[in-house]
């Protein structure tokens, strides 16, 4: 059965601007993500596609996408890709990020992300691996993220 995250991107995804408004609404659940102003292009389990135009209020002192702008959406695909991919009974939290900035940043920003392997059911939490590839409008990657998620059971009610 597919998460409820999942059920409301499917849903919306049919609509004209259904991507905008499902990326909203995540967007007021967690108003960070709001500042860089992100589009889920593409939602399921163990793959998950988003993107960020490149503006002035994205930008730093060089002209170039700014690195915590592309950090901030490694976040935000890397969760709820690993959301999306997880069985009910099971939570997630970032643990950390290790990044590596390839290349000047410029451009709309294409990020994919990519669970290490698909999520569990365990009675212990376990690091889940997940990689996200940020790339500029010609295909470069500008920008590798591996983001360490643990993965834990719910607690009960």
């Amino acid at each position: 059965m597919a998460a409820p995250l999942q059920r409301l991107h499917d849903r919306l995804a049919r609509w004209p601007c259904g991507t905008w408004l499902f990326t909203r609404l995540v967007c007021l659940k967690a108003p960070y993500f709001a500042s860089i102003r992100p589009r889920v292009t593409a939602l399921r389990a163990g793959h998950g596609e988003a993107t960020m135009r490149h503006r002035r209020s994205v930008t730093n002192h060089i002209g170039t996408v700014h690195a915590i702008a592309l950090c901030n959406l490694a976040e935000l695909i890397g969760g709820l890709t690993i959301d999306v991919s997880l069985p009910a009974s099971m939570r997630w939290i970032p643990r950390g990020m290790t990044v590596e900035y390839l290349k000047k940043a410029t451009g709309t920003m294409h990020a994919t992300a990519t669970p290490a392997f698909a999520p569990q059911i365990a009675d212990a939490g376990y690091a889940l691996p997940v990689q996200v590839l940020i790339r500029n409008d010609d295909g470069e990657t500008v920008l590798r993220a591996d983001i360490a998620m643990w993965v834990s059971p719910r607690r009960s009610a």
